[in-house]
C-alpha cells in the first residue's frame, strides 16, 4: 500500500507540474522537474522583510505562572533537582541499536528515586517510530503515574538536518547546504518537516539550530553552521526556529529549539574541536552573537552552551555571557542547558575547579539550569549538598526550575505527554522528500563553468570517479542516523548516490564507474580520539584508462562523514590519494567537471584550476545524488551563492569582509580565495541596472531605501540571489571591507526584469566599538550590488 500512495503522489505532483508522471519501476528517484520554482514558490523580495516576520513571536500566550508557582512549592529540594537533572537513555535502558528495551529498575531509579526530568540521546542509532513510542510512552508513564507530582519528561533529540534519529524520517542538506540556498523560506519549511517528524517520534524537544559562525573552516563542524556571515545566518537561523516552533510550540507538529553553542564555540584558535577560542567582546558581539540574538527575539525555548572556553574562561561558567548578556540584555526566558558532560570536564579538561562538587556549583551560579550529565547521578548528589550546605542558594534553583517547567508547559507536555499515533503517518511523505530534494537542488552552487561545458548532453559519455561519488555517506555527513553518519546499512536503499543518479539520468550504457580511490573508516565506534576518515587508493589505472574512452569525466572528490572531535584534522589540505586521482585524470587531457561532495572546504587549488567545472554540492543529503545529476544535465538550472569564502592555500583563512589596504594585497601574499563569498554561477545571466538610493544624505534616525533592477538576460529561467553590501569607509575601528546587510532572491523568466527595494536602517549601519557597545558614526558610506556603486552621507 505504500508503493502504490507514493506512485500515486508523485503521479498527482508530476501532473500538476505539467509532464507526465514516471512509470511505477522508477522508485528510487523523484521526477526531474521543469517548473524551475520546486514545491516552494516564494520569492524572497527582501531578507529583510522576511527576518522581521519570523522574529514576530505570534500565536497563543498562556500564562502558567500560577500553576508553575503552585507545583513549586509543593516540590521537595530532591524533586527541583531532579527536573534540573538530564541523563542519556543507556541510563533507563538496556541492550543497543534496534534491540534496545527500557529496564524497568533503571527507569524507576531515574525517574522515581531521583526524579529526573529529561532524557536524551539513541543508543547508537536511529529508530523505527514505533520503537520510539514504545519507548517515549514508558518514560511518560512513569514520569506521571508513579511519582508524587507527575511531572512529565522533556525528551531531547539532535534533529540536526531533519529527524535524523527517526528511521524514514526526511533529511536535507546539512545547514551550510542551507546556508547555499541564500533561501529562508526553503529553510523554514525543512525545519516545518523537521519538527513535525521529530514530533510524531513523541519528542517534543530538538538540539537545534547550530547558530555558531562559520569563521574557521578548518573546524569539524563547520558544515553544521550557516557561513561566515552574520547577517545571513541570523536570517536563515531565524528561518529553522520559527520552522521548529512555529507559532504554537504547543501543537502535535512542531518542538522547542535549543540554540547552539552559545557562544564563540566555532571559532577555535586551533580549529580543532573544543579546544580554546580567543575572540575580544566587541569581535564576539559583531560577529557571533547576533544569531543569538535574533533567534532568542523569535521565541526559542532553550539554549545550550559553548563546550570550549573563550579568552580563558569555559563557556558553562561564562557569566557575563549566560546571565549578563543572555538574560539581561536578550531578555531570554527559557532554560540553559550544559553539553555533554561539560560540568564535569570543567575539572578534567579546564582545570577550573578542584572537584565535580566545585564544579557544579560554578555552572548553577553562572546560569546553567539543566546539566547534561548525561552517564552517572553525580550532578542531583553534589547539588542537594551544595544547596544544604548553603553554597548554592534555593531561590537559584527554583529560578531553574520554574524556567524547566515553563518549557514544558508550553510545550503542552503536562495535558498531553504520550506520543500521538495518528501522526506516525505524516514521518517521510513524499511531499516532504519533493521539498528536500528542491533544497538540494537550489544548493548546488555552480563555481566554474568554462566555455559551458555544463549542461551536459544526456548521450555524451562519462567516467564517474571519486571517492564521494557512490556514497550517500558523504552525501550526508555527521549526525546521520547514527552519531559519525558511518553506518553504511542504515542508509535508504531506495535513494541514489551521484554515480547511480547519473546513470539514470544518461543511460548506464553511456556511464563508466571506476572509484579509483576510497574513503576508509576504521572499525568499531568512534571515541573522541578516533579519526573518521582515512584515504585509501583503489585503481587510479584502471580510471585513467577508463577516461581514454569517455567524453568528460565528472570526478567526485571531498570527504566522508565526521563531526566534532573525531573530524579534527591537521589542516584543509585534500588527502593525497584524491590529489593523485584528480593529477592521473587531468594527465589524458579529458574535461572535467570536478564535484565536490564536502562539509569544509578542503583544498583544491591546482586540481579546480585545470578543470573545466567545478559545481560544490557540500552535503546535500539523500536527495543530494539526484540534485547533482539534475545541475549537471540541465534539468535543473543552478542557483546556489557559497556562504563562506573558499580558501587557495590551507593558511589563506580570510572571510570575505577582510580590511582592505592600499599597500598590501592578499593577492601578492599569495592568498587569493579560491572562490568568493556570495559566488556562484547559472544557466542563464543577469544583468543589473538603475542603483538608486532615495537620498545622498541621512540622518541618524532616518531609513535610506535602495533600489536596483535585475533582468533575466539569458535564455532560460533561473533564479538570482540578489546582495546589497555596505561599507562604511571611515570609522574609529577600523571598517571592515564590506558587510552584507541585505539579500533577495527572485525567480526570473527570460527577459523578465524585477525592481527591487531594500531599506536600510540605522542599525545596519552601526558596528560594536571599544566600549562593547553599538557605534553609530557620522561619515561616507558606500552601497555596492552586483558591481554597481552609489555612496551617501550619514550625518
Amino acid at each position: 500500500m505504500r508503493i502504490v500512495a507514493l506512485v500515486l503522489a508523485v503521479s498527482a505532483l508530476s501532473l500538476w507540474l505539467g509532464h507526465p508522471a514516471p512509470k511505477a519501476k522508477s522508485m528510487n528517484a523523484l521526477p526531474a522537474q521543469t517548473d524551475e520554482r520546486g514545491p516552494v514558490k516564494v520569492d524572497i523580495d527582501d531578507s529583510d522583510l522576511f527576518f522581521q516576520n519570523a522574529i514576530r513571536v505570534a500565536g497563543p500566550q498562556r500564562d502558567n505562572s500560577q500553576k508553575i508557582e503552585a507545583l513549586l512549592k509543593r516540590m521537595t529540594l530532591e524533586e527541583k533537582v531532579g527536573q534540573m537533572t538530564q541523563l542519556a537513555i543507556g541510563m533507563i535502558a538496556k541492550g543497543r541499536d534496534q534491540e534496545i528495551q527500557i529496564d524497568p529498575a533503571k527507569l524507576d531509579k531515574a525517574i522515581v528515586r531521583y526524579g529526573v526530568g529529561s532524557i536524551l540521546n539513541v543508543a547508537e542509532q536511529a529508530l523505527t517510530v514505533d520503537k520510539w513510542h514504545e519507548i517515549i510512552n514508558q518514560i511518560q508513564e512513569t514520569a506521571t503515574k508513579k511519582t508524587r507530582l507527575g511531572i512529565p519528561v522533556i525528551y531531547g533529540i539532535d534533529s540536526i538536518h531533519g529527524a535524523n534519529y527517526v528511521q524514514g524520517a526526511t533529511l536535507f542538506p546539512q545547514e551550510i547546504g542551507m546556508a547555499a540556498t541564500w533561501n529562508p523560506e526553503l529553510m523554514k519549511r525543512g525545519s516545518e518537516i523537521a519538527a513535525m517528524e521529530t514530533r510524531a517520534a513523541g519528542i517534543p524537544w530538538s538540539f537545534s539550530p547550530v547558530l555558531d559562525i562559520g569563521r574557521q573552516p578548518v573546524w569539524p563542524r563547520f558544515y553544521e553552521t550557516f557561513g561566515e556571515d552574520p547577517y545571513l545566518a541570523k536570517v536563515m537561523g531565524a528561518a529553522f526556529v520559527r520552522g521548529l516552533e512555529g507559532t504554537d510550540v504547543g501543537s502535535q507538529d512542531h518542538v522547542a529549539a535549543s540554540l547552539k553553542h552559545y557562544m564563540g564555540y566555532s571559532f577555535p584558535l586551533s580549529g580543532r574541536d573544543r579546544t580554546p577560542g580567543w575572540i575580544p567582546e566587541n569581535y564576539l558581539r559583531e560577529y557571533f552573537l547576533p544569531t543569538f540574538d535574533a533567534a532568542v527575539k523569535a521565541g526559542a525555548h532553550t539554549v545550550m552552551v559553548n563546550s570550549a572556553e573563550i579568552n580563558g574562561i569555559p563557556g558553562h561558567i561564562n557569566r557575563h555571557i549566560l546571565t549578563d548578556i543572555l538574560r539581561d540584555e536578550l531578555g531570554f526566558k527559557g532554560f540553559v542547558v550544559s553539553d555533554w558532560e561539560d560540568i564535569k570536564k570543567l575539572v578534567t579538561n579546564w582545570h577550573v575547579a578542584a572537584n565535580e562538587k566545585e564544579a557544579t556549583r560554578m555552572a548553577i551560579m553562572a546560569g546553567i539550569d539543566m546539566s547534561m550529565v548525561p552517564l552517572d547521578y553525580s550532578f542531583s548528589d553534589h547539588l542537594i549538598a551544595l544547596v544544604k550546605e548553603g553554597a548554592v542558594p534555593q531561590s537559584r534553583i527554583d529560578e531553574a526550575v520554574r524556567r524547566i517547567l515553563k518549557v514544558k508547559f508550553e510545550l503542552g507536555l503536562f495535558d498531553n505527554p504520550m506520543p500521538n499515533p495518528a501522526l506516525k503517518s505524516r514521518v517521510g511523505l513524499p511531499e516532504s522528500r519533493q521539498t528536500s530534494l528542491q533544497a538540494a537542488r537550489e544548493s548546488m552552487t555552480l563555481l566554474k563553468n568554462t566555455n559551458n561545458l555544463l549542461p551536459l548532453s544526456k548521450d555524451r559519455k562519462v567516467l564517474v570517479t571519486g571517492p564521494t561519488a557512490d556514497s550517500l555517506i558523504s552525501l550526508n555527513n555527521g549526525w546521520t542516523y547514527v552519531w559519525q553518519g558511518s553506518e553504511e546499512s542504515l542508509y535508504p536503499k531506495d535513494r541514489r548516490t551521484i554515480r547511480r543518479a547519473i546513470e539514470a539520468k544518461a543511460g548506464a550504457a553511456n556511464v563508466t564507474y571506476v572509484p579509483g580511490t576510497k574513503i576508509v573508516r576504521p572499525a568499531g565506534t568512534p571515541s573522541n580520539n578516533t579519526p573518521t576518515n582515512l584515504e585509501a587508493e583503489v585503481d587510479i589505472p584502471a580510471a585513467v584508462r577508463a577516461a581514454g574512452a569517455v567524453d568528460v569525466v565528472v570526478l567526485c572528490l571531498g570527504e566522508g562523514s565526521y563531526t566534532e572531535t573525531p573530524g579534527d584534522i591537521a589542516d584543509l589540505s585534500l588527502g593525497e590519494p584524491q590529489r593523485k586521482l584528480a593529477e592521473a585524470i587531468e594527465a589524458t587531457g579529458k574535461p572535467i567537471v570536478l564535484v565536490l561532495v564536502e562539509g569544509r572546504p578542503r583544498v583544491i587549488n591546482r586540481i579546480a584550476d585545470n578543470a573545466s567545472a567545478v559545481l560544490m554540492a557540500y552535503n546535500p543529503g539523500n536527495e543530494g545524488g539526484q540534485a547533482v545529476a539534475d545541475v549537471l544535465f540541465g534539468d535543473f538550472n543552478p542557483c546556489g551563492k557559497l556562504p563562506f569564502t573558499y580558501p587557495r592555500f590551507p593558511n589563506g583563512l580570510i572571510t570575505y569582509d577582510h580590511k582592505v589596504f592600499e599597500t598590501e594585497s592578499f593577492d601578492n601574499a599569495g592568498i587569493r580565495p579560491q572562490f568568493e563569498f556570495g559566488e556562484g554561477l547559472s544557466y542563464t545571466t543577469f544583468s543589473y541596472k538603475d542603483l538608486r538610493l532615495n537620498r545622498k544624505t541621512i540622518g541618524a534616525s532616518d531609513q535610506l531605501s535602495v533600489s536596483v533592477t535585475v533582468t533575466n538576460s539569458g535564455r532560460r529561467a533561473g533564479k538570482e540571489v540578489v546582495q546589497l553590501y555596505v561599507s562604511d569607509l571611515v570609522a574609529s575601528l577600523s571598517p571592515a571591507g564590506k558587510r552584507l546587510k541585505r539579500f533577495a532572491k527572485v525567480f526570473l523568466t527570460p527577459g523578465q526584469s524585477r525592481t527591487l527595494t531594500f531599506k536600510l536602517r540605522p542599525e545596519d549601519l552601526s558596528f560594536i566599538g571599544a566600549n562593547n557597545k553599538p557605534v553609530l558614526e557620522p561619515g561616507d558610506f558606500e552601497v555596492m550590488i552586483a558591481g554597481l556603486k552609489d555612496r551617501f552621507e550619514l550625518k
